[in-house]
């Protein structure tokens, strides 16, 4: 295995609050009395990313995952812990790491407001001295990629939200950054601009090998993009692996659904519920700890003849209540 692209080990930054006095002469106790108490936004955390990996990093408001991406990115100095990314330490050579990543935002641009796009990106390819053949191979592919040309001409200030996004993408992606931050890609976006920079993301990792860090409420795009899943809680990682593995580990109850061509449906199989009947169309609800689909499946082609199936996962949401849950649990 290669060395880590990123690696972090007993990550902390704590915070130092100041404590707002209520009530009557609020504002003349928070003058003369100052009180402060300490918030733990990243707690000891530790992992590896390889090389091409592209990563969901996800949890509640409040977790600590924009304060662990403000210190990857050399935005924060941690409190305590060792971090590199691409060979360096984030905060202390800024000027040689920004230079290998790319970074965008949900609620920020990177773009100049009144300027239209394609003169933004131009001002781009002068701040990271990008050579013009590379520039306009890349400014190629990703205006084809995310459909840029039909706002290229227009100013950053009147783009819809899902074209300042692919702007932005296309803009953090132009020198050719090894590692990519993205912080809420789809956020506020419609079924057709979430699918489009999907599948843009998508392209840039397998094709360039771009190693990528997402962060999103939205559990969608962590189910369609990402195999490896790390959760955060507290401060505190809930959770660090594969995207099949949890659903395994906390996925809850499975769904299959089967049309059958014949036969009376009075079979009741071992290990699982039928929960819906449809005329020919049967559901059952079945613990994969319990019995596997293929087993079940099993079961019923020994009673029916089966015309149709599918085998419906958890929602990832529920999925993710349930680690939390069981740190509650944990914590009582």
């Amino acid at each position: 295995m290669s060395d880590p692209i990123i690696h972090v080990s007993d990550l902390k930054k704590h915070f130092k609050v100041f404590k707002h006095h209520r009530g009557t002469l609020r504002g003349l106790r928070n003058l003369v009395s100052r009180q402060y108490h300490w918030v733990r936004a990243v707690d000891g955390i530790g992992f590896d990313i390889q090389p091409g990996e592209l990563v969901g990093y996800i949890g509640p408001n409040g977790a600590g995952k924009s304060t662990t991406l403000k210190m990857l990115t050399g935005l924060l100095v941690p409190t305590s812990g060792e971090m590199r990314v691409n060979g360096c330490v984030p905060w202390r050579e800024r000027r040689t790491y920004v230079a290998t990543l790319g970074a965008v935002f949900g609620q920020r641009t990177s773009l100049w407001w009144d300027l239209p796009v394609f003169e933004s990106l131009s001002l781009l390819q002068h701040v990271y001295a990008i050579p013009q053949e590379r520039f306009q191979h890349n400014l190629d592919e990703f205006r084809a990629l995310l459909e840029m040309d039909p706002f290229l001409d227009t100013p950053v200030r009147s783009l819809s939200l899902g074209q300042r996004m692919r702007a932005d993408i296309c803009a953090a992606l132009l020198h050719d950054p090894t590692l990519l931050f993205l912080d809420e890609p789809t956020i506020g976006l419609d079924v057709v601009a979430k699918d489009r920079i999907r599948t843009f993301i998508t392209h840039i990792n397998r094709e360039r090998g771009t190693t990528v860090i997402l962060t999103t409420h939205d559990l969608s795009d962590v189910e369609k993009l990402c195999d490896r899943v790390m959760i955060i809680d507290h401060g505190h990682l809930l959770y660090d692996g594969r995207l099949e593995e949890l659903r395994d580990r906390f996925g809850g109850k499975r769904e299959l659904v089967v049309d059958l061509a014949n036969g009376e449906t009075t079979f009741v199989p071992k290990d699982a519920e039928l929960v819906a009947r449809e005329g020919r169309r049967l559901t059952y609800r079945f613990e994969r700890s319990r019995i596997t689909a293929s087993a079940l499946i099993g079961q019923l082609s020994a009673h029916y003849q089966i015309r149709d199936l599918q085998v419906r996962e958890p929602e990832i949401e529920e999925t993710v209540r349930r680690i939390y849950e069981e740190r509650l649990l944990e914590q009582a």
